[in-house]
């Protein structure tokens, strides 16, 4: 019964049927559900491994480990804002930075299998499979680049915590909070995990630390994918005509454009949907969209630098760097990329080549779904270990 129930409320909370202040209420509850959801996670986190983290770190201090792991369970659940909350919760439970840098990078590829799906819809169809093909792996090549030229110098120099661990220490003075930083979401969140906690008082501090995380998981999926529905219905109308504005205006035009509409709709994967029929169907180029994609990739940062509102205590500040972490990543992968000629033609160029072979042959299409998010991350992991 529960599972029919929760269509009819997605429909009926994401269509037309719903008033416009009704929808703005659901989500600022839903805002307020996920703010809790990483309190949630970050106390259970640090309350489960509290004598096991030393061992559970190890598992994953390899960066080629969290690279996999942010990939793998990104294209899983099929949000990379779900997993990147979740990654500010584990690191204000005491995840070390670096290994949550390698993890945010994964979830960047993980994502973008949700282009290669919603290609899937022109199977049918060999020229239309071919264009829609071609615009969603354009970002998943971008990806798998940024990961390449990022993490070596992330392995070797720290840059990406570095730069981020300046712009909290930036922020920090800005806010005049010496010592701690000013949390505005606390007083709003602290009485629900409190209510909580003290409900799990007498239970295992093991046990009661993996409820809590449970919860929390549970609550966060919820909380964005309905964020994400509301959204779409909210905004989708405008985000469309900002893409229709944008498209063939220039590459700053197009960043800029792809990046307000992913902070609108809350969803990189919504701002897909809306490119690859596009491309699909003849309307536009997928070179024409690609300045678009990357700056999803920049809007999509928000929902991590959101969820770091809500972490309190010693580890607020981490919780804030690593959400720093994926904004200067995807920023400066921007810049890289696109900003010099030879890079900026790679991942058009592989991924026009690759869309050739899988529109005469479905199953490499198959094979690149299949070998790209699941069999080489998971070979991988049987490798290291």
């Amino acid at each position: 019964m529960r599972n029919n129930a929760l269509p009819e409320q997605s429909n009926e909370i994401s269509s037309g049927r719903l008033p416009k202040p009704v929808k703005w209420l659901f989500l600022l509850l839903l805002v307020y559900a996920m703010l809790v959801a990483v309190g949630l996670i970050g106390n259970g986190f640090k309350a489960a491994t509290e004598e096991h983290a030393r061992e559970l770190f190890e598992y994953a201090s390899n960066p080629i480990m969290g690279l996999i792991i942010g990939m793998v369970c990104t294209a899983l659940i099929q949000s990379s804002s779900t997993v990147s909350s979740i990654i500010v919760a584990m690191v204000a439970g005491g995840l070390p930075i670096t290994i949550a840098v390698p993890m945010m990078m994964g979830a960047n590829i993980g994502t973008s299998i949700t282009n290669t799906i919603v290609s899937l819809g022109h199977v049918a169809d060999k020229k239309e499979f071919q264009r829609a093909f071609n615009a969603a792996t354009i970002h998943d090549f971008f990806n798998i680049f940024a990961v390449l030229i990022f993490l070596p110098l992330e392995i070797a120099f720290g840059l990406l915590e570095t730069i981020s661990g300046y712009m909290v220490s930036f922020a920090q003075s800005a806010s005049g909070s010496g010592g701690a930083m000013f949390n505005p979401i606390k007083a709003a969140t602290s009485p629900v995990i409190e209510l909580v906690k003290n409900s799990l008082e007498n239970a295992p501090i093991l046990v009661a630390g993996l409820v809590k995380i449970g919860l929390g998981l549970a609550l966060i999926i919820m909380s964005i994918t309905y964020m994400g529905k509301i959204m779409k219905s909210l905004m989708v109308g405008k985000a469309r005509e900002i893409l229709k504005n944008s498209l063939g205006r220039g590459a700053v035009s197009g960043i800029t454009s792809g990046t307000v509409v992913t902070v609108l709709v809350q969803s990189s994967s919504t701002t897909t949907s809306l490119m690859v029929p596009l491309v699909g169907n003849g309307i536009v180029t997928a070179r024409s969209i690609y300045p678009f994609t990357l700056g999803a990739n920049i809007g999509t940062t928000i929902t991590a630098l959101i969820a770091a509102l809500a972490v309190e205590g010693p580890n607020a500040i981490l919780a804030l760097q690593i959400a720093f972490v994926h904004l200067v990543y995807n920023t400066l992968a921007v810049l890289v990329i696109y900003g010099f000629t030879y890079t900026r033609e790679l991942p058009p160029t592989l991924s026009y080549k690759l869309s050739l072979k899988v529109a005469d042959n479905k199953a490499y299409g198959v094979a690149y779904i299949a070998g790209i998010f699941f069999i080489i991350p998971l070979a991988a992991v049987f490798l290291i270990n």
